[in-house]
């Protein structure tokens, strides 16, 4: 058995969405995929996903990304309602979301969002940011207020121990995590790529070998910090060709 790891799949994008379909049908029948968010925010897409990989992989475990809770195309849906309704469609495909254990091996899921604790968001930020306009939450709750109430549902899972156990989330669990490289002039989108409170809960987790998949970022990067292996593995834009593998990562193997 094989873990992959893909996230940012965007298949709002045909060619994506071609990359998706030509997968193979025959050799992953015996592996899990971790799909770490970012699949669209259009459900028919969405569904689309997971009947295709359904069909593709012996489980597929997800959480959803920023782009998957917006609703301009969902109206009278808060972002929270459609967070419940994805859910609800990931059942009905067999889609892992909760925690499940292989034998020495953990698969565990975090939700997340972003509460600025990776700095404070600027008025280019506050100006483009799409976010800010395609999520709805009620009663006008802050980011903190967001963030706070994804980490709150996985205290169930905090308790998790395991010989192997892989973690994932959509968001960034840490800052450092962004390669040194990054161009000053597109860091001011950092302070919406994740949060620290994520990171201290996957540190909660115990292992003797702890793994954990990101998206979010598009940086495709794997790095270990504090004895934690950390990989991103986003699909991304069809222009982001540099700093993307566009193909599936195998993160682990049993």
């Amino acid at each position: 058995m094989r873990v992959f790891a893909v996230s940012d799949v965007h298949l709002d994008y045909e060619e994506n969405r071609l990359w998706l379909s030509n997968l193979s049908d025959v050799d992953y029948q015996s592996d899990i995929l971790i799909l770490a968010g970012d699949i669209s925010d259009e459900i028919r897409l969405v569904e689309w996903c997971f009947i295709a990989l359904r069909r593709k992989f012996l489980k597929v475990f997800f959480v959803p990304g920023n782009h998957d809770l917006w609703v301009t195309r969902n109206q009278g849906m808060t972002s929270f309602d459609k967070f419940r309704f994805l859910g609800q469609l990931a059942r009905e495909h067999d889609i892992c979301t909760e925690a499940h254990h292989f034998g020495p091996l953990s698969i565990v899921p975090l939700l997340g969002w972003y509460d600025y604790s990776f700095g404070s968001p600027g008025e280019q930020l506050l100006q483009t940011w799409v976010d800010f306009r395609a999520c709805l939450w009620p009663d006008k709750m802050s980011a903190e207020d967001v963030t706070a109430h994804f980490l709150n549902l996985n205290q169930s899972v905090l308790s998790v121990q395991n010989e192997v156990v892989i973690s994932f989330s959509h968001f960034v669990p840490r800052i450092d995590l962004m390669p040194d490289y990054i161009p000053a002039h597109y860091r001011y989108i950092y302070p919406v790529l994740g949060s620290i409170g994520l990171d201290r809960q996957a540190r909660q987790l115990q292992a003797s070998r702890h793994l954990h998949v990101y998206g979010h970022s598009h940086v495709n990067r794997g790095v270990t910090v504090e004895n934690i292996e950390y990989t991103n593995n986003a699909f991304g834009y069809p222009s982001e060709q540099r700093i993307s593998r566009k193909q599936l990562l195998c993160i682990y193997e049993q």
